[in-house]
């Protein structure tokens, strides 16, 4: 039996509930495995709704309108459907929800084209992006609609309708109801422009809402890491229970391998590999860029392979790695142990590392190497907070200037 590959149902809305007891009726138009959704418009008392007829069964003025409306509706989705094939185009969901609530073709809707751009760069995972690049996308979209929604009460706009208010809009949104730092924010906002800037390249607009809309990111803000005497502190120290044992373990490896805390929870046997000279190396990607990290293993993290080695983990991880959110709780507990003034992060660890190098006088394009960045701009704002590099720094130019003398 072949595959349906166009359905339209209806159906009421049960989670979203008014307060007069009404709920709205959606229509579902599915094509190919993909799906999207229309406000009817219309609102009915969910026991009236009778979900296999995909109407009400009831015989009042206003059920009657509704069947009335939901029928028409059905009959210009099949018409638009119907419509695309005809003019030789693809008949697909968004394409005719498009269609449906704006008959200008030339007109494109903002959700719906941002949904299908969405799936684009899904597929570009492993080629052209990570996967949390793409993350970034989803997020973005369900963030909009949201936004879009509370803001306008509409399921999408015109893609010409976004604007500079919108965008700012948005910004202020993304900062209050979801509590995105600054930082984070800019992440999505550049996000969005670059699909606008997709859309203008399609010529689906002409003018670019980013024109003038500053996108600036912070980043004054001196990150807590370890000094090397307090690195040997936390390795030595001894941990009242196996679980903190394994978070500094964990934390304790980052600190001397410079992996992000992402990578260290997605290190794999394949990744580890021993070279003719006997050396043992960290021969990963970052899950954040897909930059190829080189790291040459110290005696410590290699102790720290071993020791996990006959450990049952999951998903073959090779570090007892928890979640980011519990990692950083327990990381607090351990600061107090250690009585180090100072908030540890998961992020500290590959700070400390990246300083601690620094300090030790290892050159900044090796460092670049080990933490996969690609190229040496990213790893110089290191050097920038290590005071021993500049006292060490000072204390040779005094020298040299004493000798002029």
């Amino acid at each position: 039996m072949e595959k349906r590959t166009f359905s339209v149902v209806f159906f009421c809305k049960k989670t979203k509930i008014t307060r007069k007891g009404k709920a709205p009726v959606y229509v579902r138009i599915t094509t190919r495995g993909q799906a999207t959704e229309i406000y009817t418009q219309c609102q009915i008392e969910p026991d009236k709704w009778n979900q296999k007829a995909e109407r009400s069964l009831c015989r009042d003025k206003i059920s009657l309108q509704i069947n009335d409306i939901l029928a028409s509706y059905r009959a210009n989705i099949l018409a638009a459907y119907d419509q695309l094939i005809k003019e030789a185009k693809d008949p697909n969901c968004f394409v005719i929800k498009q269609r449906l609530l704006n008959p200008n073709e030339n007109t494109k809707l903002f959700l719906a084209e941002l949904d299908k751009y969405c799936i684009k760069r899904q597929a570009e995972v492993g080629v052209r992006i990570t996967q949390l690049t793409a993350n970034k996308y989803h997020r973005l979209l369900r963030y909009l609609k949201e936004y879009t929604q509370a803001q306008y009460k509409k399921e999408d706009i015109l893609l010409e309708q976004v604007s500079y208010e919108y965008i700012d809009g948005f910004n202020t949104f993304l900062q209050t109801a979801h509590n995105c730092k600054n930082n984070g924010a800019v992440n999505l906002l550049c996000c969005l422009k670059n699909f606008i800037l997709y859309a203008i390249r399609n010529e689906w607009i002409e003018k670019n809402p980013f024109k003038h809309y500053k996108l600036k990111e912070e980043h004054n803000k001196v990150k807590d890491h370890l000094t090397k005497a307090e690195l040997e502190i936390l390795i030595h120290k001894p941990m009242p229970n196996e679980r903190l044992e394994r978070i500094r373990d964990v934390f304790a490896f980052c600190c001397m391998t410079g992996l992000a805390f992402t990578d260290a929870e997605h290190l794999r046997k394949e990744h580890i590999a021993t070279d003719e000279n006997g050396i043992t190396w960290i021969h990963k990607p970052r899950e954040k860029t897909a930059v190829m990290s080189r790291i040459p293993l110290l005696p410590y993290p290699l102790e720290m392979l071993a020791k996990y080695e006959s450990v049952s983990l999951e998903r073959g991880k090779l570090l007892p790695v928890p979640s980011n959110q519990r990692m950083n709780s327990y990381l607090k507990e351990l600061a107090v142990i250690c009585n180090f003034d100072k908030t540890l992060t998961t992020h500290c660890a590959r700070h400390t590392f990246a300083c601690v190098a620094i300090e030790y006088g290892m050159p900044i394009d090796v460092l670049a190497k080990i933490l996969g960045h690609s190229n040496t701009n990213m790893t110089r704002h290191y050097a920038k907070f290590s005071e021993t590099v500049i006292g060490r720094e000072m204390e040779a130019f005094g020298e040299r200037l004493a000798s002029a003398t």
